[in-house]
Formats: C-alpha cells, structure tokens, sequence
C-alpha cells in the first residue's frame, strides 16, 4: 500500500512539474520584450511568410514561437499597420497583430510630369516629412535618374515615415511596372532596356496627356530614330529644373546639353519626369504611320503629317490662330477698361 502511494505521489508531483513548466512557457515568452522597430508599416500580403518578412525589415525579431502566435489568431492582412509593442506582452502583440490596421490613411496623387524634386517637395509637405530625408532614400531606390515612380494614386499611412513611405511608393509603382513587364515583354528585360523606354514614355508624356495622341507622338519617334533624325521636340528641354518652362528659340539655341534634341541625335540620357501607365504602354506599342512631324493647333491637340511641307502649312495656321488670339485678348482687355 505504501509503495502505491508512494507511486502516485511521485506521479503527481512529475506531472505538476511539467504542468508547472508548461505554465512557465508561454509565461516566460510573453515576458520577452518585443523590441522597439518602425511603428507604421504596410504589410504587402496575407501570405505569412511576406509578414514576417515584413515585421523583420521593420526591425522586429520574430521567433518560431513568434510564427505559431502569429498563426494561431488570424494572420494579418495586407494594409497599413500602426503599433505600439511596449503596451502589449509578446503574446498579444503577435496574436493580435491583424486588429492594429490603421484607418489613418490618406491618398497622395503622383503626377505626370513632375520632377522627382517637385515630387519629393511635396510628398515633404503633405506628410511633414523630411525633404532631405525622402530625397536620400529616393536616390537609394531609383534605378533611373527620373521616372522611377510611376505616375498613380498611392493609399499612405499618415503616420508612415519617410523610409517607409518611400519604401511603399516603390513597392507599388514597381507592382504596376511589373504587370506592364508581363504583357509587353516575353523575356524579362534588362535594366537599359526599361530605361529607354522610360526616356521614350517621358518624351510622349511631355508632349501630350492625351491617349489618343500618345500611341501617334510614339510613332513619329522611332520613325525619327529610324531614319536617324533628330528628334527636333521641345519636351525633351524640359528637363529638370527647365521642367515647366515655355521653350523658347533661344532656349534651344543655347542648349548645349544632350537633352536639346534639335542639336544631338538620339534619344536624351535620361528620362525626363515621372510617367503614366498609358505613356509607358505608347512608347511600347506605337501606332504604325509614316508620320515624321506634328504640330499644336487651335484645339490643342496635334495635327500629324507626313511631308515637311505639310508640317509648315501647320505651323503657319498655328501661328496665325496665335496672332488673332492675341488681338482678341487686346480688344477684350481695352474694352474692360
């Protein structure tokens, strides 16, 4: 009888040590600290291996137990995230991590055109960020001198730091960019490839925002580059800080740079400002013409032709429309007084 006893105390007091020690687990873990990383992140996808990867980028450890607790929840979505580790045990930061989805969003509009400095200035200003900052991380990301984010909405966390922001700028533009890939080519191209097509996407987006346009102004480039003529276009002078000026006769005249098209054969040496999707697409699929030239006109869109005469037949009716445009303005200016 004793041994018996002897037995079952010896059982129990086996089983409420690992009882015990089970306990002691999940206790223990939950008291290691979740270390201090970005606080707002965008989580690219459910997937849980593009979660973890995520919190690591942002400098949090994440452990096999981290992994379990992660799963044993709800893995989190895609989206923004905003958290604060130091309120939460281990446990429940990672358990718990799918309900701190941030509804502090708020969308910034890319334009085509911009600069990356008009870009970044106002991406600064918009989010209080630092300007120098988001600059320095562009410069980092970019593959290109200008274009390397496409032109698009993007859905931001308010709270979002600059790399972080611009991590996620990147991250989407090159999602777009790389569904553009897919379609157009049948073998992943090389990196000077995606250049000159962004250098040709940028020279189209300067010269109309049109999409009708677009795949015509495509043309009449490779037909130029065809027959090896100058470009001879105005929008590849509005180059950086020349972004937005009238191009003037001057101007092209004292241009020496390698981006006044009327004076250096070829394409420019880099793009010129940020692009759209449809732009991109243009310079991929031009529409087959003989065009060489076109010309604003009064409605302003193009007129595209094929002969140089025909070319100064538009531009002399332009410039005419111009003429009587600016008697109408003078008369109408005395007239208010």
């Amino acid at each position: 009888m004793k041994k018996i006893l002897s037995d079952i105390y010896r059982n129990f007091v086996l089983y409420f040590q690992i009882y015990m020690l089970l306990l002691l687990i999940p206790l223990t873990y939950n008291f290691i600290p979740v270390n201090e990383g970005t606080k707002t992140f965008y989580i690219s996808s459910s997937n849980i291996d593009d979660v973890i990867h995520t919190l690591k980028t942002n400098g949090y450890e994440v452990t096999w137990l981290d992994k379990l607790m992660l799963k044993l929840r709800k893995t989190p979505d895609e989206g923004w995230y905003s958290v604060e580790p130091s309120e939460y045990g281990r446990i429940l930061f990672f358990q718990h991590l799918y309900q701190q989805k941030t509804d502090e969003i708020m969308d910034i509009v890319v334009y085509a055109g911009e600069t990356k400095e008009e870009l970044i200035a106002r991406l600064a200003n918009d989010m209080k960020l630092d300007q120098d900052k988001l600059l320095q991380i562009y410069d980092t990301l970019a593959h290109f001198k200008e274009a390397d984010i496409l032109a698009q909405r993007y859905t931001l966390a308010r709270k979002a730091d600059e790399n972080t922001t611009m991590q996620y700028i990147f991250y989407k533009s090159r999602q777009t960019l790389n569904t553009f890939v897919k379609e157009y080519f049948t073998t992943t191209p090389e990196r000077l490839e995606l250049k000159i097509i962004h250098i040709i996407a940028s020279i189209i987006q300067k010269e109309s925002n049109s999409i009708e346009e677009m795949p015509l102004i495509s043309s009449v480039i490779y037909n130029r580059l065809e027959k090896s003529m100058r470009l001879q276009m105005d929008g590849t002078l509005n180059y950086g800080p020349y972004a937005h000026t009238v191009v003037t006769p001057e101007r092209i005249k004292s241009d020496e740079s390698e981006y006044n098209t009327y004076k250096h054969k070829g394409l420019p040496p880099h793009p010129l400002s940020t692009v759209t999707l449809d732009a991109l697409q243009a310079s991929m699929k031009p529409k087959k013409s003989d065009y060489i030239f076109f010309m604003l006109n009064e409605n302003g869109t193009h007129d595209f032709t094929v002969t140089y005469d025909e070319h100064l037949d538009n531009i002399r009716a332009f410039r005419k429309y111009q003429k009587e445009r600016e008697k109408e303005k003078e008369t109408e200016f005395k007239a208010s007084l």
